[in-house]
């Protein structure tokens, strides 16, 4: 298992994932960076799709890469900050001698 997949799992199982995705979801709507993609949405469709011709798939792969490069820096120094935590509770526990009682 690769680094990124131990992080992964070790978030599920603790909750920690959940912390860090709603952190997340705050921190984006704080910046109004969820306005700016619905709006972006919200032109896209008024541009493209008139003729009911344009799927959520091709919604999604247009918008995608522009909200991601909208995600503020703070917003991403701050993620990383939390996931770095993390991964040092991950390293203190593991050098940490078990209990043989």
């Amino acid at each position: 298992m690769n680094v990124s997949g131990a992080v992964d799992q070790y978030t599920v199982l603790t909750g920690d994932r959940s912390k860090i995705k709603d952190l997340l979801c705050s921190r984006l709507t704080e910046c109004g960076w969820r306005d700016e993609v619905r709006l972006m949405c919200r032109n896209i469709l008024i541009e493209k799709g008139t003729n009911n011709s344009f799927t959520v798939e091709q919604l999604i792969a247009e918008v995608t890469p522009k909200a991601r490069t909208l995600v503020p820096d703070a917003v991403k120094k701050e993620l990383l900050m939390k996931i770095r935590t993390i991964l040092t509770e991950i390293e203190e526990e593991a050098d940490e001698p078990e209990d043989e009682s």
